[in-house]
């Protein structure tokens, strides 16, 4: 029975077998915390649907997801899943740079006068601009940087984690409406890199999963592009100039999709590197089939 034990434990350090045990898991439980609040919002349950109800389901599901990743790396790996513990500081931290990059973005459209007011939509549609950004916040953040990521980076180190996850991160929304070649180069770069690098300097999913939520939805609900292609209604209406380049203005996929979306994102990547490395909290490149 021991040696039963310490073989599976043995086996479960393999590389591959952990990547492909994490990955389903994951994968599963964030599926099924997307399609649960889907249902309901379809009436495809006997409650009744209430917006408030949507929303705090989904927040409900997002923390049962997050939960049950924590268990899967402390079964599986059997750590202390210390990335996935709740620091409010680094998620208001990682919520308030996602706020300023996607500021920063639409204020150089308007120095460039691409970009112009045109008013206040309202607040109708905010709640379901949290709804959506959230589930693509935590979702996306658990089985790209909590898994793919930290597991890459244990085999191969951050430099490799990061092209790698961040190819994929790219390929993803590939398929998006609107997606061109270039929005999907450009998703990998300024998200799949800033992210990845973000995590690196932080070793906190929660400051992930506040920068991209915050991203999401400042792009959308507050500004009111598309947030990867699909379409969003948000408080504010600053529309962006159709004479301008779709290399600029990003075009139907949206601003994350501009070279200028790019350039800031970027910038800020190079911050988050130099204080990753600054901290040694970077990963040398390294071969490792076999984990820890």
């Amino acid at each position: 029975m021991v040696r039963s034990s310490s073989r599976t434990r043995r086996f479960l350090k393999l590389f591959i077998v952990r990547l492909i045990a994490e990955g389903v898991l994951t994968v599963m439980s964030v599926a099924l915390a997307v399609l649960l609040p889907y249902l309901y919002r379809k009436h495809k349950t006997p409650i009744p649907y209430s917006l408030v109800a949507d929303l705090v389901f989904t927040i409900a599901l997002a923390a049962a997801a997050v939960g049950f990743y924590a268990f899967n790396v402390r079964w599986l790996e059997r750590r202390s899943p210390t990335e996935a513990l709740p620091d409010w500081r680094l998620s208001g931290l990682g919520a308030l740079i996602g706020f300023g990059l996607f500021c920063s973005i639409y204020g150089i459209l308007a120095l460039l006068g691409i970009a112009s007011w045109d008013g206040v939509n309202g607040y109708d549609a905010v709640i379901p601009a949290l709804i959506v950004s959230l589930m693509a916040g935590v979702g996306e953040e658990l089985v790209f940087r909590g898994v793919l990521f930290r597991i890459f980076e244990d085999g191969f180190g951050t430099t490799v984690a990061m092209v790698t996850t961040a190819a994929l991160f790219g390929l993803l929304h590939a398929g998006n409406p609107g997606a061109t070649p270039l929005s999907t180069i450009a998703i990998a770069l300024e998200a799949g890199i800033l992210l990845a690098a973000g995590y690196a300097w932080s070793r906190n999913l929660w400051f992930v999963f506040g920068l991209h939520f915050a991203w999401n939805f400042t792009e959308g609900g507050v500004f009111g592009a598309p947030v990867s292609g699909r379409a969003m209604k948000g408080i504010l209406s600053v529309p962006l100039s159709a004479s301008a380049h779709d290399s600029v203005t990003g075009g139907a996929f949206g601003p994350e999709a501009s070279v200028v979306a790019v350039a800031v994102c970027l910038s800020m990547t190079v911050i988050f590197a130099i204080a990753a490395i600054r901290s040694r909290r970077w990963r040398a490149l390294s071969f490792r089939l076999v984990l820890d």
